[in-house]
C-alpha cells in the first residue's frame, strides 16, 4: 500500500486566461494532518474545490488510493470515502442535533430517513448516532435544533455528520474561521481527535493552530507550491516570509 492516500499530477485549473492552479504536484501522506496554506488568492480553495470535483480540472490526475478518480462526479467521490466538511452547512437547521447525525449514517447505509424504517435500524441508528455526538463533546444537546446551536456547537455538529459518514479522508476548508478563542481551542481538539486512523487536509488561515496539529504543510502562491515540509521548516522559508507580507495571512 501507497504511503500516500492521495496523489495529484499536474494538477491545472484556467478560468479563460486567468490560472488559478498551475501543474499542482502533491502526496497527501496516509495518517497525516497536512494543512494548505498560502496568501489570500493563492488557490487554496480552488485546489480543495478540484479535489471534491465542484470545479473540473482543466488538467491533471488525481488518484485516491492509487485509483484515478478524475472523472468522478461529487458524490461519487464522497462514497469512495474522501468527504469534504465546512464548505456549506453541512446540517439541516430544522432537525435536532441527534436527527442530524442519524441521516448521515442512513445516509451512509444507503437508507432514506423516514418513520417507515424498522425499529431496530432506528434504534441502532440512534445508539451509534449519540456516540458520534458524545465524541464531539454535545451528546448534551442532541434533542437541540441545529438552528439553536452556537457556532461552535455547529460546528462540532458539522464534524459529527462528517465523521457518521466513515471517511477516510476529510477536506476541511478552513474550519475555525470566525470563530472565538474558545470555539478555536475545542474545534482544535476535535481535528486532532477526529484524525485518529483517518487523515486530514485542511486549509487554514489560523497558522497557530497549523503549527500545533499538522504534520505536513503546503503553502501555495500564485497557484503554485512555493515550499512543504513541516511547520518549522515552513517558518524559517524567506521565500513564505516574503509571500504572506506581500499577500496577507491564508
Amino acid at each position: 500500500m501507497s504511503a500516500n492516500v492521495l496523489e495529484i499530477e499536474g494538477l491545472t485549473k484556467r478560468f479563460g486566461a486567468f490560472v488559478a492552479v498551475a501543474g499542482v504536484d502533491l502526496g497527501i501522506r496516509r495518517g497525516s494532518i497536512h494543512a494548505l496554506i498560502g496568501p489570500n488568492g493563492a488557490g487554496k480553495t480552488t485546489c480543495f474545490n478540484l479535489l471534491t470535483k465542484f470545479l473540473t480540472p482543466t488538467s491533471g490526475i488525481i488518484r485516491f488510493n492509487g485509483r484515478d478518480i478524475t472523472a468522478l462526479d461529487p458524490a461519487s467521490i464522497a462514497r469512495t470515502g474522501l468527504v469534504r466538511s465546512f464548505q456549506i452547512s453541512a446540517v439541516f437547521n430544522s432537525m435536532t442535533s441527534l436527527e442530524n447525525v442519524m441521516l448521515a449514517l442512513q445516509r451512509k447505509r444507503g437508507e432514506s430517513y423516514d418513520f417507515w424504517t424498522r425499529k431496530s435500524t432506528l434504534s441502532g441508528n440512534r445508539a451509534q448516532a449519540m456516540d458520534h455526538l458524545h465524541s464531539v463533546g454535545i451528546a448534551h444537546l442532541a434533542e437541540t435544533e441545529a438552528s439553536d446551536l452556537s457556532y461552535g456547537h455547529r460546528r462540532a455538529l458539522e464534524i459529527a455528520t462528517t465523521l457518521a459518514l466513515e471517511p477516510e479522508v476529510i477536506l476541511l476548508d478552513e474550519p475555525t474561521a470566525g470563530m472565538g478563542i474558545e470555539d478555536v481551542d475545542r474545534i482544535t481538539r476535535l481535528i486532532h481527535d477526529a484524525a485518529q486512523g483517518r487523515t486530514v487536509l485542511m486549509v487554514e488561515h489560523n497558522l497557530g493552530i497549523v503549527s500545533e496539529i499538522c504534520d505536513e504543510v503546503t503553502v501555495l502562491a500564485r497557484g503554485r507550491i512555493l515550499a512543504q515540509g513541516d511547520y518549522a521548516s515552513i517558518a524559517a522559508n524567506e521565500e513564505v516570509v516574503e509571500a504572506y507580507l506581500g499577500g496577507g495571512h491564508a
